[in-house]
């Protein structure tokens, strides 16, 4: 017996050999019934790949028909079952995670050189006392200059395995200087929350920009720092919100909720349900809580506020939400690529599915999403379109709707035309006014040398000439705007960006929601309740 054991591999082997050497053989003239075929749907999408990799006239890449492939058949099923490349899947794997292994620096490629932008906190370069306008030269002996180097490129010569040293060549322009500095690589983090900070004596803010693996304890360590601070009340900014991992925005909810209390339901294909019930580890069960919802608020961010809503418990302000009802888990696809499938349907704890309709598409999916802006409901809740069919009512009475997102309890109209919507995105987004910034800010940081946040915020204004220089920045850059009308909006964003780059995230969002209307609606709510 011993002995058919020790000759399994041999047999393997020469089967394996014997396949390669018959397929190689094989004439695809050849009838059907001469090809080991099960004719099932998965030979004939292979066979047709054979064909085209063997027999067709021309050479073709058959990784990109694949991918196309895969891309048309999920398309076929829902807007949410997405194609991941393998040449995305890092970088995609690194956001969800939360971190990535590297120096830990943002950086623009400013003329021919790596400029710093800022370390990140938390990161081996802020450790090693790497400074804003700093210039990163060298890498080991990887020149990291030149007119031709891609940021990819860039940054595949500062990443490596965790602990792995870097020698950096650096040249510093506050002080005309070159230095050589050591750093081991090590994890730095990609922040999901933007920002905490009070917004009055008793109201904390905490935003949130994604559910990543980090994101509760990013939540957690905010939530106990505000709480020292004397918080009795919360906003949660989950505007702009795609979602994440169902299980963090679990975590998240149930530190609102009592023991016990259902926070959601899953139902797969085949019927099975499964429930999630809040813990008694929740740190925020007694404190007034306010989440601030907008029209790209999704998923996770739609669970939170569901289970919030359905339980009679805190306040959702602002405007309908996405409308994603729908759970997705990620398979590997054995090359590196991979799927993210839908696999089942959440339900609020009152038994609603707040999932849009997709059954015209996903073209048709989307496109009725952009009709918000036509149709007047992000400027009116009485605009926002609801089914008698589709009323629940939480176990206090109030009546709540599904199909098609969270309607808030308190709406907050939108304040920008689509028009603006555009121009914001465009400009504030696209990363032109980042890279304007820090052409000033190499020209002046010495204006800003020992300067806190708290005297930036109270005492530095903008100069109208920044605004022109802005203007004629993207007029040279083939951007044409008429920027009269948004002349305020400029002056903001040019601040909150100085600050980013001074100071970091948390100073960028307190000055860009300085005035922000959702942010006062709450202050105003909150101080009602105090009444």
């Amino acid at each position: 017996m011993k002995k058919i054991y020790y000759l399994l591999p041999l047999i393997l082997a020469v089967a394996f050999s014997l396949g390669l050497f018959i397929g190689g053989k094989l004439n695809f003239n050849d009838t059907p019934e001469k090809l080991f075929s099960t004719n099932s749907k998965k030979d004939k999408l292979n066979r047709l790949i054979d064909y085209i990799d063997y027999e067709y006239v021309d050479e073709v890449n058959t990784d990109s028909i694949v991918d196309v492939t895969v891309n048309n058949i999920l398309d076929k099923l829902d807007p949410h079952s997405v194609y991941i490349p393998k040449q995305e899947a890092e970088r995609v794997a690194e956001n969800m995670k939360g971190d990535y292994v590297g120096v830990g620096v943002s950086f623009h490629m400013y003329k021919d050189s790596l400029a710093v932008i800022r370390a990140i906190e938390g990161g081996p370069s802020m450790e090693a006392g790497i400074l804003p306008g700093d210039r990163i030269l060298m890498a080991d002996a990887d020149t990291l200059y030149g007119k031709h180097l891609s940021n990819d490129e860039v940054v595949s010569r500062l990443k490596g395995m965790a602990n792995t040293p870097v020698n950096l060549q650096i040249y510093r322009k506050s002080e005309d200087r070159y230095l050589n500095v050591k750093i081991n690589r090590s994890r730095v983090p990609i922040a999901s929350l933007d920002a905490y900070y009070m917004l009055s004596s008793d109201l904390g803010y905490i935003r949130l920009n994604r559910f990543a693996e980090s994101t509760y304890k990013e939540f957690k360590e905010a939530l106990k720092k505000l709480k020292s601070l004397g918080m009795t009340k919360l906003a949660l900014d989950l505007r702009d919100n795609p979602g994440g991992y169902l299980g963090i925005a679990e975590q998240i909810a149930d530190e609102f909720l009592e023991s016990k209390k259902l926070m959601l339901f899953t139902r797969n294909k085949s019927g099975a349900v499964e429930q999630s019930f809040a813990t008694r580890r929740g740190d925020f069960e007694d404190g007034e809580v306010f989440v601030m919802l907008n029209e790209k608020s999704a998923s996770a961010s739609e669970i939170v506020a569901g289970a919030l809503q359905d339980n009679d418990r805190g306040t959702i302000v602002g405007r309908r939400s996405f409308g994603k009802g729908l759970v997705q888990r990620e398979m590997e696809l054995g090359d590196g690529s991979s799927v993210r499938l839908t696999v089942s349907r959440y339900y609020t704890p009152t038994g609603r599915s707040i999932q849009r309709s997709y059954e015209n598409g996903s073209d048709d999916y989307y496109e009725r999403f952009f009709k918000r802006y036509e149709n007047g409901e992000l400027y009116s809740a009485d605009s926002i379109q609801v089914a008698d069919s589709l009323i629940f009512r939480t176990p206090k009475g109030k009546i709540v709707y599904g199909g098609g997102g969270i309607i808030p309890d308190i709406f907050v109209p939108l304040e920008e035309t689509r028009e603006e919507n555009f121009f914001n995105t465009m400009v504030f987004e696209s990363g032109y006014m980042s890279f304007y910034v820090f052409e000033y800010l190499d020209q002046h940081r010495e204006l800003f040398l020992g300067m806190d946040f708290q005297t930036f915020k109270k005492e530095v204004t903008i100069d109208p000439a920044l605004v022109r220089g802005f203007s004629d920045y993207l007029s040279y850059r083939k951007l044409e705007f008429d920027l009269e009308k948004y002349s305020d909006n400029l002056e903001l964003y040019l601040k909150a960006t100085i600050a980013e780059q001074l100071f970091g995230k948390n100073a960028y969002e307190q000055i860009l929601r300085e005035n922000d209307p959702m942010i006062r609606a709450v202050v105003d709510i909150s101080k009602k309740e105090n009444l």
